[in-house]
This record gives structure tokens, sequence and C-alpha cells, in this order.
């Protein structure tokens, strides 16, 4: 058998103003320090997870010629629609 253990790791941090208030909201939704703050890591590791696809695909789409010139052919359909609307 093979047993894996985990030790907690204890992380200090001093909080200002802006940090004690967002850790007061989360504590008024009944979470403990401690899972406020990893709650609070977890979101934001995720948030930076998604940016971070995101500005991925952006790149990948840019550098696409099809990608390219659908963009180009579509924005050149809305001015002509624009152009349409604002003479109309």
């Amino acid at each position: 058998m093979c047993y894996a253990i985990v030790v907690a790791r204890t992380v200090q941090a001093r909080l200002d103003e802006r940090s004690e208030r967002d850790l007061a909201l989360l504590r008024g939704e009944g979470h403990s320090d401690s899972a406020a703050i990893r709650l609070a890591l977890h979101e934001a590791a995720e948030l930076r997870r998604r940016k971070s696809a995101l500005r991925l695909e952006a790149e990948a789409a840019a550098a696409d010629p099809d990608d390219r010139a659908e963009a180009l052919r579509v924005r050149a359909e809305m001015d002509a629609i624009a152009a349409a609307w604002n003479d109309g």
C-alpha cells in the first residue's frame, strides 16, 4: 500500500485596507479566513487562465489567413450596412 500525506501549507500576508474589505465581504458570506483566501486564490487563478486562453485564441485567429480574410469581409459588410443606415 502507498499512502500520500498531504500537509497544508501555511501562508502569512499583511492585508491592506482593500484586502481587508474583500476578506470581510467573503467572511460575510460565511467563509472562514482560510476558506475565503483559498476561494479568492482559486477565482483569481481561474480568471487568469481564462484571459490567457482568450489571448491565445485571439493570437491564433490573427495568425490564420482565412480568419483574417473572414474578419475583413465581415467588417466590409458592416461598414456597408452602417453607411446605408446613416444615409437613410
